[in-house]
């Protein structure tokens, strides 16, 4: 193809050509594809990440232990009771008469086994005002919390008849119930509010009820048929809900961005005066081959994900990756199927009030744009050196709190803050017995688990643990003879603090066991919990950053080169990607780590932005903008190749394209702003990270940058060195053929320019 020779027309040309020809051959094609999937996907069921796979390092260790054992660990169950009075201690009679009516009340469900007294554990704080009355839900523990109500009643009753104490119920089961009960339809409801919300604003930038439909109905097909695909892939690869959650926001924004990119492209073509036939032509050329690149680009970023080592990013990135491949095979294939079938009915269903709105994206209005757009435009252009001064600034300015960025996991209060009762237990059992809600968990193994050594050695491990002030007790040691394995439960110093508890975690690890346990030859002993998976997790996570980075950096980068035949397009778009996700982290660490204007969003400062979250944004960020920026700069080059210069064609290519990036953009973050109501900080934090982000992208990178960047390079925005000129040429020149009449060749030294027959 660098030789001269009549140029190959593109895959998404021949792709929407056949399907135009062969309409009703290709919706049926992806109908089957649809059905067969979700049917066999449905048959072979869905297997789920273990918590063993979760995490590697001592936090997998542990609880593969434990899986090979066959242990079965109910849900612990404690119950506070605390007096009211600074002078009330638990030596008190109606303190001790409160403890006992618990202990009967609770072993009087039926639901509980091991109840204990604190008064014979010695589950007393150090101030005499609070003890714990401890218990295990009988059964599976992770459907404990459907049984934990009669028991919650009990202690509720307790309470009544002892108004001068405080007698209050905490553990996994007791947190489970509530959590489902205030927002365990949270993500359900999100989840469904996205498609009506998507449809509205369709309907508004279409004006026809048919045009609105189709991008969520290809969208949706997407979905399921992914979540089919899933279930297949899982036993390769487990999947896991929250991937299956990322799945359906990912495949929603992209389902509905591709379709809404070539449907456009499409009737902008029909209202300029071509037939039906050469408008889907122009739009399979030009619209879908920049869905095939921004899609590819987007499968690039998602499979970042595969190389952290985390089994649940994994499984977002696998499912992310699907989804989208899915959408744009449906984008280039039952898409103009669908438009050659219906033809004029496209326009079916006019909302009266929206016919001028849904037909301001089209005719003379789509060649020449949006009036504000033009506007901005002719402003930037015109100093493009300022524009790009002013709004790099900008941006940076946004991006600074993002240096001093703090990732961790978020413990109970910071994700709910006043929101759960049970919160408000959760601090003061913290502040009474610091670390005794999430106490660290010692996995020991031995050969013989009875042996002299090994249990001297466990009891120098529970002795130790409190000397070197990693806990304040009590430890608690369980025995599993048979299994030759022991849990050693150590509430850590420090509680709710992350940063305190992970010293102490550390001066278990690091000073306690090796001089006790670590000396018995055959045992191993790793430590587990709460604090100790957080801070495995994010010890993995940061160690993963830079591969992931680089891996998402160089292919996009690759992939822009490779697309657009152009070193300096490839380059600056990588540029403006990172911009667009750096101001992001910005206004994260603002809003949730400082709570700078927290309120705003109804969430508040935490003092840390939730582990995962970082990463998972910039693979989705990364990914998703290329949407923007492939659509956009494809219209750039267009307007190029058929004779206009540089400044008018990029005026011409955001102009034009102003009304379905914007359309796109509001969609995403409508969509994504619906998970910034939620009730948990986490989901509050990525709602509006990605909400944030897309803004920033679809207006400042695209409408500001962007531009001045391209205005300020001139013909070095086509420049590709000779030595470059040898690798696969993926670009085409159909819609020069089709749009107008070809330009003279540009010079010799732009082969990338060169428009053929």
């Amino acid at each position: 193809m660098g030789n001269g020779h009549t140029r190959v027309r593109g895959v998404a040309a021949r792709a929407g050509g056949w399907s135009a020809r062969h309409r009703w051959a290709a919706v049926g094609i992806w109908v089957l594809f649809v059905v067969l999937a979700m049917g066999l996907g449905a048959a072979a069921g869905r297997v789920d990440v273990n918590e063993s796979d979760q995490l590697k390092g001592e936090t997998h260790t542990a609880a593969k232990i434990i899986e090979d054992a066959r242990i079965e660990e109910p849900a612990g169950e404690s119950v506070l009771v605390q007096s009211r009075d600074a002078g009330g201690r638990a030596t008190d009679p109606e303190f001790r008469e409160a403890v006992a009516a618990v202990v009967e009340a609770v072993g009087a469900t039926g639901e509980v086994t091991g109840v204990t007294s604190p008064y014979d554990t010695g589950t007393i704080s150090e101030d005499g005002r609070s003890a714990l009355v401890r218990f295990e839900m009988r059964g599976d523990a992770d459907t404990a919390g459907e049984r934990v109500a009669p028991v919650l009643k009990a202690v509720a009753g307790v309470q009544k008849d002892h108004a001068g104490l405080r007698i209050e119920e905490i553990g996994g089961a007791s947190m489970m119930k509530q959590y489902d009960d205030a927002f365990g339809d949270d993500f359900r409801k999100a989840e469904l509010s996205a498609v009506p919300v998507a449809l509205g604003i369709l309907l508004i930038a279409f004006g026809a009820l048919v045009a609105a439909l189709l991008p969520v109905a290809l969208a949706v097909t997407a979905i399921m048929a992914t979540m089919g695909l899933m279930g297949l892939v899982s036993h390769l690869m487990p999947m896991s809900d929250t991937a299956n959650s990322v799945m359906l926001l990912v495949g929603l924004a992209v389902g509905v961005d591709y379709c809404l990119f070539y449907l456009r492209r499409e009737r902008e073509e029909r209202a300029a005066g071509r037939d039906a036939a050469t408008a889907l032509r122009i739009a399979a050329a030009t619209s879908g081959r920049a869905v095939i690149v921004s899609g590819v680009t987007v499968c690039v970023a998602m499979a970042g994900m595969l190389f952290t080592g985390l089994a649940e990013f994994e499984a977002m990135g696998l499912a992310s990756l699907m989804v989208v491949a899915v959408a744009m095979v449906g984008s280039v294939t039952v898409l103009p199927a669908l438009l050659s079938l219906l033809g004029e009915r496209v326009e079916k269903g006019r909302v009266p009030f929206l016919r001028r709105a849904g037909r301001r994206g089209t005719g003379r209005a789509a060649a020449e744009g949006s009036r504000f757009w033009d506007a901005v435009l002719r402003v930037v252009l015109a100093r493009p050196a300022i524009a790009l001064v002013v709004a790099t600034g900008a941006l940076l300015a946004v991006a600074a709190p993002a240096l001093g960025m703090k990732t961790q996991q978020l413990t109970l209060d910071q994700e709910f803050g006043d929101s759960l009762p049970i919160v408000g237990t959760y601090n003061r059992l913290n502040d009474a017995f610091p670390g005794g809600s999430e106490p660290a968990e010692v996995v020991v193994e031995a050969r013989d688990i009875d042996a002299a050594d090994v249990r001297s050695a466990l009891a120098d491990f529970r002795e130790q643990a409190v000397r070197s002030g990693a806990s304040r007790g009590p430890v608690d040691i369980t025995v599993h003879s048979r299994q030759n394995v022991a849990l050693v439960s150590v509430p850590l110093v420090g509680g709710s603090d992350q940063d305190r508890a992970e010293k102490s975690l550390e001066l278990l690890r690091d000073t306690v066991r090796p001089v006790t346990l670590g000396r018995v030859e055959g045992v191993r002993a790793p430590i587990t919990g709460q604090v100790a998976g957080s801070h495995d997790f994010n010890t993995q996570l940061v160690g993963s950053v830079a591969p992931v980075f680089a891996f998402v950096i160089v292919f996009a980068f690759l992939l822009m080169l490779v697309s657009f035949r152009s070193l300096t397009v490839a380059v600056t778009s990588i540029v403006l990607n990172l911009l667009s996700v750096a101001a992001a982290y910005g206004i994260l660490v603002a809003v949730f780590q400082h709570g700078w204007g927290a309120s705003l969003v109804g969430a508040e400062g935490v003092g840390a932005i939730v582990t995962w979250l970082p990463l998972f944004l910039f693979v989705i960020l990364f990914g998703l903008s290329m949407d923007y920026h492939v659509f956009v700069v494809s219209r750039i080059r267009e307007a190029r190749l058929r004779g206009r210069d540089t400044k008018d064609a990029i005026r011409h290519g955001v102009v034009t394209t102003a009304g379905v990036v914007t359309s796109a953009a509001v969609i995403m973050v409508a969509v994504f702003a619906i998970f910034g109501t939620l009730s948990m900080q986490s989901m509050k934090q990525m709602g509006v990270g990605l909400a944030a982000a897309v803004l920033i992208d679809a207006t400042i990178i695209r409408g500001v940058l962007l531009p001045a960047v391209m205005a300020l390079l001139g013909e070095r925005n086509w420049y590709l060195p000779a030595w470059l000129r040898r690798m696969p040429d993926l670009t085409h020149d159909e819609a020069a053929e089709m749009s107008g009449p070809a330009t003279p060749a540009p010079p010799a030294g732009k082969p990338e320019e060169r428009v053929r027959a």
